[in-house]
């Protein structure tokens, strides 16, 4: 649905180079943000560009948070016109934008994506729960009644039945939607099933942040933001594991596999119809005050959201998107398409 408090969720890797001329003579669409969404925004720009009517949009990886801190920064050419985002913009976000008095932001929600834990298909396929991820990758976890560093190394220390392999899992940094929805999704609900960590922490807040701290020792590793890249250590160690968002694991199916998690395997049934848990919405937010500065935004939303990009059989979900099913596919056009006419 249309959420007018929210911004627009950008692209992650540059597809074109930004002009060196002054900001004032700007003629493309600038868009930032999560590298997740970047290749189905960068596709969604190239298509846009071959139509001939605007310039091919200038998409950059960013990350999720850092998308929207220039995103907000202010109005005019200086600044993205759109922002994407593998989560939802924060209230504390959206503040930072009223404050540089940025207030007709539009989201638009455009598919699924879900969170894997893969490893290489030279390697058994892993069957995990969330309550053995979290005592895995944990800063710190319960041992006779305390909270220690975790001391885990292998996995089949956190749980009997469990590979006797190395815990080493690739990652991406703090500023990346996969990480936030990961430790919401993963790293909470697991550290929830710890009943001894409940026992240990009791004041609610502090047992958050410790169910949401991952360990700095070496057995999660930062891999940066491009899933790509991630993928690719996992071809050349297969007693790792890496995450990332699902598209990347589609366009990899030849050489990892993602795991089982909670008794569900990722795919695009299991991630459309809600059964694997570990799944997200993906959005981008439209800058409303760019519309009058910027041309071609509403063109370019209109070219995201058809039905050759996002339907049950466009250009994006080739390239590993979920599509929304078609009822939401057409009320997200009818609530964000007459907004963009204004």
């Amino acid at each position: 649905m249309l959420r007018r408090f929210m911004g627009v969720w950008a692209i992650g890797v540059t597809i074109a180079v930004l002009s060196h001329s002054p900001a004032s003579a700007r003629d493309q669409i600038r868009v930032v943000g999560s590298s997740t969404v970047y290749p189905f925004a960068a596709s969604v720009a190239e298509h846009f560009g071959k139509m001939g009517d605007f310039r091919t949009p200038v998409v950059e990886s960013t990350g999720t948070g850092a998308g929207f801190k220039l995103f907000c920064a202010g109005i005019g050419t200086s600044y993205p016109d759109i922002s994407d985002a593998s989560r939802r913009m924060l209230e504390s976000e959206h503040a930072v934008c009223e404050k540089q008095g940025i207030h007709n932001i539009i989201e638009v929600k455009f598919g699924f994506d879900g969170i894997t834990l893969a490893n290489s298909i030279q390697a058994a396929r892993f069957s995990l729960t969330k309550r053995q991820i979290f005592l895995a990758l944990a800063r710190e976890v319960p041992v006779e009644g305390k909270l220690v560093m975790n001391p885990y190394k292998r996995w089949k220390e956190v749980d009997a039945g469990l590979p006797d392999l190395p815990i080493k899992v690739y990652g991406t940094p703090p500023v990346s939607g996969t990480r936030d929805t990961f430790v919401e999704l993963v790293m909470q609900k697991g550290c929830e099933q710890v009943a001894a960590l409940a026992a240990i922490v009791k004041d609610e807040a502090e047992r958050k942040r410790q169910c949401q701290m991952l360990r700095e020792d070496g057995a999660f590793i930062e891999a940066g933001e491009n899933g790509n890249l991630i993928a690719q250590k996992l071809i050349g160690d297969p007693k790792s594991l890496g995450i990332f968002g699902f598209s990347f694991l589609d366009q990899n199916s030849g050489k990892i596999q993602g795991s089982i998690i909670d008794g569900v395997a990722p795919s695009f049934d299991s991630i459309q119809n809600g059964s694997y848990t570990i799944s997200r919405p993906l959005f981008f937010y439209v800058k409303g005050e760019q519309l009058g500065v910027i041309g071609g935004i509403r063109e370019f939303v209109q070219e995201f959201l058809s039905e050759a990009a996002i339907g049950d059989e466009g250009y994006l979900v080739n390239e590993g998107l979920v599509p929304l099913p078609e009822a939401q596919r057409k009320e997200m056009r009818q609530s964000v398409m007459p907004t963009l006419s204004r």
